[in-house]
Order: C-alpha cells, then structure tokens, then sequence
C-alpha cells in the first residue's frame, strides 16, 4: 500500500476539516485533478490506481494515534480525533477515468469536512504510482539512499551556512514514501535547522513538529459561498473563531496578494504570526508585507514569513540573506526534498476544490484560484473572468 495510515496526511487537512465541522457542517464539495505536464497515461495505470485507492478503505485511526493526537495536536479538541476514529475513506466516491488524450482525471465529492481528506492521498498514490511504474529504478532502500545521501549533504550544508529553518513539505509529490522517510531521517539525524513535517504520520514515527495551517481550499469555498472580495477577511477571522491565536500563519496567494492585502486589517496583522507566500516573487511579495506591517506601527521582525513555493536550498538561501534583519522567514520544502533522485522527473500535479455549497438548499458555485502567477488561475473561465472583474484584477 502507498498510504499505511489515515494519518499520512498533511496537517492542514485536519485543521481545515474541524473548521469545516465548526463553521460548515452541511458543506458539500468536489475536488478535481489536474497534471500541468499533461502527462499521458495507461488504463493499465488507472486500474493500480482504483486498487490503491481501494485499499484506503482499510485506513482507520488507530489506538496509539489517537493517544499521540490527542497530546501532540492538542488545538483540535479531543471530539474531533474520536470522530476521526470512525471516518473511513469511501473508494466508490473517488471517480478516476482517462479521456481520449490519455489524460488522467480523478474527482472525488463529499462533505467538505470529509472530502478535504482525499486530496493529499490521491495525489501521493498517483506519483508514487507513475514512477514505479515508468521504471525509475532505485526499488531498494539501499539504492535510494545512495542516490538521495550526495544531494541531502549539499542541502545540510546550504541550510547550517545560512541558519535556515526548513520543514518538508513533500508529501504529496515526493517519489516513495521510501524518499521521504529517508530525507525525514537524514534531516533529523544532520540537520539542527530542520524543524518539523507536514506529514502528520511521519511527525509521530519520528518524533519531530507536525507543520502546517490552511490551504486554498478554504479561501476559495469562503469566495464561492459568499463573495472574493472579502474571502481573506472572512476565513481569518473564522479561523481565530476555531483556534484562538493557534495555527497563526495565514496564506495570502489564493486572489493575489492584493486582494490579500485590503483584507488583512491592523486588527488581524497583530493577530496573525505571520504569513504564507506560495506563489509570485517571493523578494517583492516580502517587501510589500513589510511595508503592510510597518503601516500599521508593527515592527516587522516580531512577525514571520513562510515561503513554501518550489524552493530548492539555494533559492532559500538567497530569499533568507535579502530578508536578514528585517522579518523572520522559514520555509516549506517540498519535492526539492523527496523527490530529487539523479534520472527522475518529478510530477507537477494538483488536485483542487472545483465546486461546492454551503448547504443543499443553496446553489452549487464553481471555485476558483487566481495566484500571483499568470497562467497558473483555476476554475471555469467564466468564474475566473467574474472573480477578475470583482477584484478589479486585469
């Protein structure tokens, strides 16, 4: 099996989810896949895929991951984590098929505090999958531990030049479960500045800091059910609701950082931690969050950035070295850390929320994200021409 626990999973999905039972218990939404390469596949491909999503059904929260959540997670109240005991994936509801460009489509719909779970699974099975199957190589520990070893030498010592505090991030398009658990390992074992993990699993496994906050998904249901001109200000402030100043780094990209920015009050810029930077010039969009809290009287360096947007060690050595004495930044490392094996191409997929309700009396509303990176926009065009018009985006 890819995924061996329902904890294997990013953290952020359990936030999201228990906002979701908090603020939206009759949410209904649909999350749909995308791959950017526009890879072609094999029906031999779709049928591993519908077995390993199969044996997700078999996942259930165990009696000691219950106990490690219920201690280490502790701002999602204990309710939640018995729920979770008795959440099961549904495979029947992850619909997967190619088109007649061998393209691969998987959509999966359900409540939005139960179908937030299917997204980083899929896409981990899907990338797991596709470099097994297109015959990489590396099949032994050994082996991907002798590709892996030279490059994680060369990020140990950019990331102790530089004093960079660094989390993975690379769940959900790393090569194996086997090449994160072996970046986990050797980034614990040499590496002061690594600091924790996204993949909830792997933080209990190897005792390290379970990373992460929000994700798009929550911006871009709030624009959907109600509007995107207050979408930011509407999900910070829901979110303090729920967690009381925990979970304090807030995303800013999902309409560009300037609708993030008409948002983001004196009130909630003291609140927050930080920010999260995720698409865009990572330079220009620190500049512009400085200046923001400077407006305000805030002295920059209290507050936090983290960028988490395709970073490799060298890029965020640089970003560390333009921002030293003037605002705290850590960084998300992703594929640069699970999926950076001599021969291999990593995948560029995605999967995001392509519709949903607020409850089934309501209409369905397509979703949409517009980052800070043209080209890169999500969602039916005329939803993204609507949003564009509203936010006064050309």
């Amino acid at each position: 099996m890819v995924i061996n626990s329902i904890l294997e999973n990013d953290l952020y999905k359990f936030s999201m989810s228990y906002y979701y039972q908090i603020h939206y218990p009759n949410a209904w939404g649909t999350f749909t896949f995308h791959d950017r390469n526009n890879t072609e596949y094999s029906k031999e491909f779709v049928d591993l895929l519908k077995e390993e999503f199969n044996n997700l059904a078999t996942l259930s929260l165990q009696q000691l991951e219950f106990d490690w959540a219920v201690k280490t997670i502790n701002y999602i109240p204990q309710c939640f984590w018995e729920w979770l005991s008795c959440f099961r994936f549904e495979p029947n509801k992850i619909n997967t098929w190619l088109d007649e460009e061998q393209h691969l489509h998987i959509e999966v719909s359900d409540s939005m505090y139960k179908v937030t779970f299917y997204e980083i699974p899929i896409l981990a099975t899907v990338s797991e999958l596709y470099h097994r199957y297109v015959g990489d190589g590396y099949q032994t520990r050994n082996e991907l531990s002798k590709a892996m070893v030279p490059n994680m030498e060369k990020k140990v010592a950019i990331a102790l030049q530089h004093n960079l505090y660094f989390a993975d991030f690379g769940l959900r398009r790393r090569f194996s479960k086997l090449s994160e658990e072996i970046a986990i390992e050797h980034m614990k074992q040499y590496c002061p500045t690594f600091t924790g993990t996204s993949t909830v699993s792997y933080a209990m496994k190897y005792n390290i800091k379970p990373i992460g906050t929000m994700a798009h998904e929550c911006f871009m249901f709030q624009a959907a059910v109600h509007t995107p001109k207050e979408a930011n200000y509407e999900v910070m402030e829901r979110w303090v609701d729920v967690y009381d100043g925990n979970l304090g780094t807030v995303l800013t990209d999902t309409y560009t950082v300037d609708a993030f920015l008409r948002n983001f009050s004196m009130k909630l810029a003291k609140l927050y931690d930080g920010v999260r930077h995720d698409s865009g010039d990572p330079k220009h969009f620190g500049d512009r969050i400085i200046r923001k809290y400077e407006s305000y009287g805030i002295d920059p360096t209290s507050k936090t950035i983290v960028f988490s947007d395709g970073l490799d060690f060298e890029t965020a050595a640089d970003i560390k070295e333009y921002f030293a004495g003037r605002i705290k930044v850590t960084f998300g490392i992703g594929t640069n850390l699970t999926c950076d094996i001599p021969g291999v191409k990593p995948m560029n997929i995605v999967m995001k929320l392509k519709e949903c309700r607020i409850n089934e009396r309501q209409p369905i509303y397509g979703c949409v994200k517009l980052s800070d990176v043209t080209g890169k926009a999500i969602g039916r065009k005329e939803d993204i021409d609507n949003y564009k018009y509203q936010l006064g985006i050309k």
